[in-house]
């Protein structure tokens, strides 16, 4: 099964996935990885790698898979033969469903400009694990909206947990499931502010909209003193008007070290899908052709 957006699981899949990081299983797969990743992401190529090495997975690299004129069916007809699974990192959300849709393998989505499911997984688990059940959590996104925040809305449909994102009013948007507040009107008491790099229509400068209002220490206690876990890479003096090392809330560069078992866990659940429908498939068959 491709995981490209969270909308497309179910809370079964969500549940499979992160109950698979601490089964106490040790497997070691077969096969070999196409891997694309457009861009720097430090941590998410950090523990994707770290993740295949684990588990035995061989990995290509597959420079700017998916930005040539090929069309998405051809490439993907092409390569299916040498590829256990694809994750790739591309801007192009469009293009990198036509590839998953086209390929026969599953793919991973390890960003795009959609969204940043990989990453929302591996921190809705820590809030389920750490602070308090998701389903009952109060999630606040601090910021306008960006690709790892329309993650959060997603995740939030299918889990069903409060989610309210503060920002400045021109920011708002019409979605189910999201609660926006303003920040000169805070929302009460959440259990965790989750913060992401401010997209690029925000801007600065004299030719750019007004500034953001970036999250200070008065905001996080008018928000009852939450924990706080900031996106990296942030930036102090953009979304963060406080040092979150100063916060006795903020989770910690240890936090993001879930990243690598969340990772190796979703491989681990794509390439089973995979077996599973294709097992569905092959019995199919095989029933029709007793039943001629």
């Amino acid at each position: 099964m491709d995981l490209l957006q969270l909308s497309d699981l179910q809370p079964a899949d969500i549940r499979h996935i992160w109950s698979l990081v601490n089964d106490g299983a040790s497997p070691v797969l077969s096969g070999t990885v196409g891997w694309s990743f457009e861009g720097s992401g430090i941590r998410t190529r950090t523990t994707f790698i770290q993740a295949f090495r684990q588990l035995g997975l061989a990995f290509t690299e597959l420079p700017r898979l998916l930005q040539t004129s090929e069309r998405p069916e051809d490439l993907a007809g092409y390569l299916d033969p040498f590829y256990a699974l694809y994750v790739v990192r591309e801007p192009d959300h469009a293009r990198l469903s036509a590839f998953a849709k086209a390929s026969r393998r599953p793919v991973i989505n390890a960003m795009s400009a959609q969204g940043h499911p990989c990453e929302v997984l591996t921190d809705a688990y820590y809030i389920d694990t750490a602070i308090r059940p998701l389903r009952d959590a109060r999630v606040c996104l601090w910021g306008p909206s960006t690709n790892v925040f329309r993650s959060w809305h997603e995740l939030a449909q299918v889990e069903g947990f409060e989610l309210v994102q503060v920002c400045d009013r021109r920011f708002h948007e019409p979605l189910p499931q999201v609660a926006f507040a303003e920040p000169s009107h805070l929302p009460g008491a959440v259990d965790i502010v989750i913060t992401d790099s401010s997209p690029a229509h925000a801007g600065s400068g004299a030719a750019a909209q007004p500034a953001l209002t970036p999250l200070t220490a008065e905001h996080l206690a008018a928000l009852g003193s939450p924990a706080l876990l900031p996106t990296p890479p942030f930036m102090l003096g953009r979304e963060l008007a406080l040092d979150p090392l100063a916060y006795p809330g903020f989770v910690g560069y240890a936090q993001k070290q879930l990243l690598l078992p969340v990772q190796a866990a979703i491989v681990r659940w794509a390439l089973a899908s995979k077996a599973d429908c294709s097992a569905g498939q092959g019995a199919a068959q095989a029933s029709s052709q007793i039943g001629l």
